[in-house]
């Protein structure tokens, strides 16, 4: 069956209206900018008695945790998790203990051990007995100073002190006694943000991709520091949706996480937040290593977080006003017009790799444009838009000069049937009547002549019957 006309050129106008939409490459290049390294340290400054060698001042390697954070408004408002910034907001006891170990570890057990004739390593049992004691004999005494702080660094590599203002506890125990969510505030202005979706509308086997840092990459050998501090995504989808143990809703996905992505954002194929990371599954209750069994806390806990706090979870900011036209521009392949919003974007928040990187490329395009495709979605509307109106032209044509006309059929089912048949005019020029040798009953002939000018033998015809010409 041929679609009707009416169809094909609504179908065809609609090509432009679905190449507007970002295709996915240019949606998380959207959101890759708006994404953070959040840092949670604690170091201490610890004085400790190890027997008769006097006082010791020790500073251990300080604990540190790194997690995913994103921007969710342009002012410098950071959302993670709140179990990555814990170990700063609420140092336990169990931190204390661990970095006094450290400085125990640096400080005493050497001498402990020389005098046994030993070095580290020669004997782990004796060692780990001879730092448990050291350990147990210096804790009363002991003076530990915590210096817990909270970093988040962007993808150019500038680092901002931040401070947490509003917590949601983390799992604790046996039950999860809050969302895990974290709000936190740096001293910034125009930073990339991103912008929330509705979570309530998805559905299973919907896209999700998940932006963060997972350790794997934060500490693989073969990358340099700023591949590092640059986003990694890992694409899934919907694969269930759950509840955790105190019967709050979690989503459930395939992407693949790692420790570091916690915090992160969970978004669509469009770059809007569906949620945040929570947990990632990466042991059974057998032992063995399993992925793809990872939890994401839904957007909407987000918005209920967020209520009483004042920020705006509008996703609007100068850099993403620059930053998503330069995008639009370069895709189109506007490159001329995409320049100067990639270089107020890079003026805004300069150096950020993804920034830089398209900056380049459209620097190059300028200089070397690659040829144009054809246009076919424009000639195919055009070619068509044509035919509709020869079409429509020849169709307006076609019935002004049968608007008046009678089919034979008809004709002569009126000869039959009426009462009074119509009065036949045979209107043929004079030649052609005398060669053809047709002749029509009960017509009388008529030449084309007489009958625009009136001629007389139109006069005796019965104007009160219907004419047939």
């Amino acid at each position: 069956m041929r679609a009707p006309l009416s169809s094909i050129l609504l179908l065809l106008l609609l090509v432009p209206a679905a190449a507007a939409q970002p295709s996915v490459q240019e949606a998380l290049l959207r959101s890759k900018p708006a994404v953070a390294l959040v840092v949670s340290e604690v170091g201490a400054e610890i004085t400790l008695h190890c027997g008769t060698d006097g006082e010791h001042r020790a500073t251990p390697a300080p604990f540190r945790e790194t997690g995913t954070g994103w921007f969710i408004d342009a002012g410098g408002w950071v959302i993670t998790n709140a179990h990555v910034v814990s170990p700063a907001k609420q140092p336990g006891g169990w931190l204390r203990a661990e970095l006094l170990e450290k400085a125990v570890r640096a400080e005493c057990l050497p001498a402990l051990l020389a005098a046994r004739g030993l070095r580290p390593g020669d004997r782990t049992e004796v060692e780990r007995d001879l730092l448990r004691e050291a350990v147990a004999s210096v804790e009363k005494t002991a003076e530990v100073k915590l210096a817990p702080s909270i970093t988040v660094l962007l993808s150019n590599g500038v680092r901002f002190a931040a401070s947490v203002v509003k917590y949601s506890p983390p799992v604790a125990g046996e039950s999860m006694s809050g969302r895990d969510l974290a709000l936190v505030r740096i001293e910034a202005a125009d930073m990339p943000v991103l912008p929330l979706s509705d979570s309530s509308a998805a559905k299973i086997g919907d896209p999700l991709h998940i932006l963060g840092f997972p350790g794997v990459v934060l500490t693989h050998e073969l990358l340099n520091a700023s591949a590092k501090l640059e986003a990694s995504v890992t694409n899934g989808a919907v694969s269930g949706f759950k509840q955790d143990v105190s019967g709050q809703p979690v989503i459930q996905t395939d992407a693949p996480a790692a420790w570091g992505n916690s915090g992160g954002p969970a978004v669509d194929d469009s770059g809007h937040v569906m949620g945040v990371l929570t947990f990632v599954t990466l042991e059974s209750s057998g032992g063995g290593l399993v992925q793809g069994f990872n939890f994401v806390i839904p957007v909407g806990a987000i918005r209920d977080f967020l209520e009483g706090t004042g920020v705006p979870a509008n996703g609007t900011s100068n850099f993403n006003a620059a930053w998503h036209g330069g995008l639009a521009e370069f895709f189109a392949g506007n490159h001329t017009k995409a320049a100067p919003l990639l270089r107020e974007a890079n003026r805004l928040l300069p150096e950020l790799p993804d920034v830089r990187r398209i900056t380049l490329e459209n620097e190059e395009r300028i200089k070397h444009p690659l040829p144009r495709a054809f246009p076919w979605a424009l000639v195919a509307i055009m070619v068509t838009a044509a035919s509709g109106l020869v079409l429509g032209w020849l169709g307006f044509v076609r019935w002004k000069r049968n608007q008046f006309r009678i089919g034979p059929a008809e004709v002569a089912r009126l000869l039959e049937t009426s009462p009074e048949p119509p009065i036949l005019l045979d209107v043929r020029n004079q030649e052609t009547y005398e060669k053809s040798p047709v002749r029509l009953p009960r017509a009388q002939h008529v030449t084309p002549q007489e009958l625009t000018a009136g001629a007389t033998p139109m006069s005796s015809i019965d104007r009160d019957r219907m004419v047939v010409a």
